[in-house]
């Protein structure tokens, strides 16, 4: 495996979850990430940190972001955006929770591909301000920039469509 395809840094973080009473005939809850902890707290996943109103709130467990030094441009961009965001995926399951925790980013680009699977519930939520911290710091040290290259497109071959003899001289 490639150095470049191994993360620099792993943070773990925490994971809530939001279930809330649906106003709907086809399904009794809405689900959704709300939040990351900046550790990882001494609670069991799926612990119910708070009930109100018909919404719930869980701690659903931990996970890890791995920040790669080929991503930096991504993280800079992202904290530059104004509202620095996390993005908290999660997938179905047929376990005793709905969902499990599949990923978590601080990559937009990485958060955004993983709508692409219609199952995945993906929300970017606030960055803590101690984890902004430490990718700001991985940027800095990492990031390196990198040259945009448009590539040239070939002249068309006229000729690459065209009839041919064989040797034969039939076709």
């Amino acid at each position: 495996m490639s150095p470049a395809a191994l993360p620099l840094l792993s943070i773990t973080i925490g994971v809530v979850v939001e279930r809330r009473k649906a106003d709907s005939p086809w399904v009794d809850f809405v689900w959704r990430g709300i939040a990351v902890l900046p550790d990882e707290p001494a609670t069991r996943p799926w612990s119910v940190l708070r009930e109100q109103d018909g919404t719930t709130l869980f701690y659903a467990g931990s996970a890890t972001i791995d920040l790669y030094p080929s991503e930096t441009a991504r993280y800079r961009d992202n904290l530059a955006s104004g509202s620095p965001s996390i993005w908290i995926v999660l997938s179905p399951t047929e376990g005793a929770w709905p969902y499990a925790i599949t990923a978590i980013t601080a990559d937009p680009a990485e958060g955004e591909g993983f709508t692409e699977a219609a199952d995945n519930l993906v929300e970017a939520v606030p960055m803590p301000e101690v984890l902004r911290e430490v990718i700001e710091r991985f940027v800095a040290e990492h990031h390196v920039e990198r040259e945009f290259v448009k590539r040239e497109r070939r002249r068309a071959d006229p000729e690459a469509l065209a009839r041919r003899e064989h040797e034969g001289g039939q076709e």
